[in-house]
């Protein structure tokens, strides 16, 4: 008995050794399981020196990657730092560098607070950064998502004003000029008091002289290439739509010096008739813009016109 409580002692003692240093070499555990001829003190080391002992440097490796692979990037918890690192490249006028750190912010920020607050700047750093196409997008975004808030009429008006500097110019295609009209118009009627209606009206204005010129070039065109009765629907048709236009007295210039030699070209039987629109656009210019820089030319045709109406006259007598 007292052998057995021996070899019993013999072995907590080794088990605690072998607990306490775990890194025990192979030849150590072989000489053990040799002199005490026991399999479950074996069974118990062995499971103590499979666990890899701990690397305190390198666990703090994998600490510091792990913190380093999370580093610059925006969550909830980096929110309010990323937040004011925005606001400070804006205050900067570093206006790229906060576009981007706001597009990150924005999916965050949607519910709460800060959301408008950061659509609106994110919107607003295209715009002074001059990218005015992802500007006007943004902006009406805003308009869409938070339509009541004290800066949903200046996000409206600076979509207006993005789509205005975005037209191109007047010999290209309009379709984002016509876009642009379309807006202040909608601008208009849903903000009638506004302070900034005097504006809007003049971007309009401006907008609609970018298409009068357009149309303008192609009346050009037709008379240039000798196409006179298009010329003639071409000038009409100008004159219909863009009355106002500061190109309607050039376009009616046009019509009658087209209608003039429209009217020389012509058969005999229909000169008459030609020589008649050529002398009543005349008419119509002299009285329409008296202050005309073409009048002086325009009479000269008027007189010859009337000088081929009576020799016409004459002849059908």
């Amino acid at each position: 008995m007292k052998k057995i409580g021996k070899i019993d002692f013999n072995l907590l003692i080794l088990l605690i050794l072998c607990l306490t240093f775990g890194d025990a070499s192979a030849a150590t555990k072989g000489v053990l399981l040799q002199k005490n001829n026991r399999i479950d003190f074996f069974d118990v080391c062995e499971a103590t020196l499979a666990t890899p002992p701990i690397d305190i440097k390198n666990k703090k490796k994998k600490q510091k990657t792990t913190t380093n692979k999370s580093k610059g990037k925006v969550n909830f918890e980096s929110f309010r730092q990323y937040y004011n690192k925005a606001l400070g490249y804006y205050d900067k006028k570093a206006y790229l560098s906060a576009a981007r750190i706001f597009e990150e912010l924005y999916p965050l920020s949607i519910g709460t607070p800060v959301g408008d607050t950061i659509l609106f700047l994110f919107a607003d750093s295209y715009y002074q950064n001059r990218d005015y196409q992802m500007a006007a997008f943004h902006f009406k975004d805003y308009t869409r998502r938070y339509p009541g808030t004290e800066r949903t009429e200046l996000a409206a008006l600076n979509a207006v004003k993005s789509m205005y500097y975005n037209s191109p110019d007047y010999n290209l295609d309009q379709f984002v000029t016509l876009l642009a009209i379309d807006e202040i118009n909608l601008f208009i009627q849903q903000y009638p008091h506004s302070k900034y209606i005097e504006e809007c009206n003049s971007i309009l204005d401006e907008m609609r002289n970018k298409l009068a010129r357009k149309e303008l070039e192609i009346v050009k065109m037709y008379y240039d290439i000798g196409y006179y009765e298009a010329t003639q629907i071409a000038a009409k048709n100008f004159l219909k739509t863009y009355s106002a236009s500061v190109y309607a007295p050039e376009t009616l210039y046009i019509l009658i010096k087209n209608n003039y030699d429209y009217a020389r070209k012509s058969v005999e039987n229909k000169k008459y008739n030609r020589y008649r629109d050529c002398l009543d656009a005349c008419e119509t210019l002299q009285m329409r813009y008296p202050e005309s820089s073409f009048l002086p030319e325009i009479k000269k045709i008027a007189a010859e016109a009337e000088i081929q109406i009576k020799k016409l006259e004459t002849q059908n007598k």
